[in-house]
């Protein structure tokens, strides 16, 4: 199993929304390493759900419900889209500033390339969130 972290403006699609929703497709990603990250993903694998913009605070696991599959806001065959479904909500959440000041963190995608919407995540790094998740 892999490990990712997709972002999300909580204006435009938070959390809640998505646990509404129970599965989303994640379109509209136009950056070439995130297209990779999401070409790489298989079905059960699981991504960090993180508030992007507002909140900068990580909320929840999803769980890839469908791989890879021509992006259905456009034409062009070099964007992809993958489908998600809500997994579990973080008992607490871990926010960018907990992340950045953590140094078992450092060397997160997140912070390192912290422009890019689809990410991967250490096995590592995913289980110690968790466990901040848990224990704040």
């Amino acid at each position: 199993m892999n490990y990712w972290l997709i972002k999300s403006e909580p204006f435009k699609f938070s959390w809640q929304q998505f646990k509404e929703a129970k599965i989303a497709s994640w379109d509209g990603v136009r950056n070439y390493a995130a297209r990779n990250n999401l070409r790489a993903m298989k079905k059960g694998d699981l991504a960090l759900f993180y508030h992007s913009n507002e909140g900068l605070e990580i909320v929840g696991i999803a769980k890839v419900k469908k791989e890879h599959y021509q992006d259905p806001t456009t034409t062009d065959t070099n964007w992809l889209a993958v489908d998600f479904i809500p997994f579990k909500t973080l008992k607490n959440p871990v926010s960018l500033a907990q992340i950045k000041a953590d140094k078992k963190l450092q060397e997160m995608q997140l912070i390192k390339i912290s422009r890019l919407s689809v990410s991967a995540v250490k096995k590592e790094e995913f289980d110690y969130i968790l466990q901040l998740a848990e224990n704040r």
